[in-house]
């Protein structure tokens, strides 16, 4: 099972710290990233540290398939189990199952009010509360303020915290160091980390820190070979 010392010794604590204590309940932070940085990757990561440790989570791909998903979160559950030396694999695997839903939405059926609809059936009929929300895929080159107040909405609503994921393009980004296409929707999001492929592998920095002027630097990195947040 996932012990206190291995959950206190998991690099997400200090992710947290960096940002004050975690993202929050009703809060929303995006990870953004050129194609194929490994947005994904760390999107589990988090849902797997949040299902190992008891607590819900809804996985949302708008880009991928159920068992594709399934598949990375095996690949990656293995190699934290390897890495942590897990003595009782089938059971955390188990724990992890049983605290995390995946959803997926073919041929661009997704809409908010759907995803409501379905978290709402989820906790009515599933007894299934979900502690974290993750939405990945989500076109934010045609987003609208409007689509993030709606977000906004859902996560307030129901009292999770919302990681969703952004592709970047090169460019020039915004005043406040957040590039397009996610600078202009930025007041919506409480956390804005970004994943860059540097020559030593991919560094994690902080564009945004909830409403903190300073911005803590951070010292983790994505280890390419496992897929897992490593302190630098």
């Amino acid at each position: 099972m996932y012990s206190k010392e291995l959950n206190e010794r998991n690099p997400l604590r200090l992710f947290e710290h960096s940002i004050h204590g975690g993202l929050g309940r009703g809060k929303i932070g995006v990870v953004v990233a050129r194609h194929g940085i490994g947005k994904t990757a760390f999107l589990v990561g988090i849902a797997l540290d949040e299902a190992m440790r008891g607590r819900k989570t809804v996985h949302v791909s708008l880009d991928k398939t159920v068992d594709h998903m399934r598949e990375f979160y095996d690949e990656i559950f293995m190699d934290l189990a390897h890495s942590a030396q897990l003595e009782d694999l089938a059971s955390a695997r188990l724990e992890m199952e049983r605290n995390r839903i995946i959803h997926t939405y073919a041929g661009k059926s997704f809409t908010i009010p759907k995803l409501r609809h379905s978290i709402n059936f989820l906790k009515e009929y599933a007894h299934f509360d979900p502690a974290c929300l993750i939405v990945e895929g989500f076109d934010f080159e045609r987003a609208t303020m409007e689509d993030m107040k709606g977000f906004q909405q859902l996560a307030g609503y129901f009292n999770v915290e919302m990681w969703m994921s952004a592709v970047t393009h090169r460019g020039a980004p915004n005043d406040q160091g957040i590039p397009a296409p996610v600078g202009k929707l930025a007041s919506t999001m409480a956390v804005i980390v970004q994943m860059t492929d540097e020559s030593d592998g991919v560094q994690l920095s902080l564009l945004k820190d909830h409403d903190n002027p300073n911005v803590a630097k951070l010292t983790l990195a994505l280890d390419p070979a496992t897929m897992l947040l490593v302190q630098k």
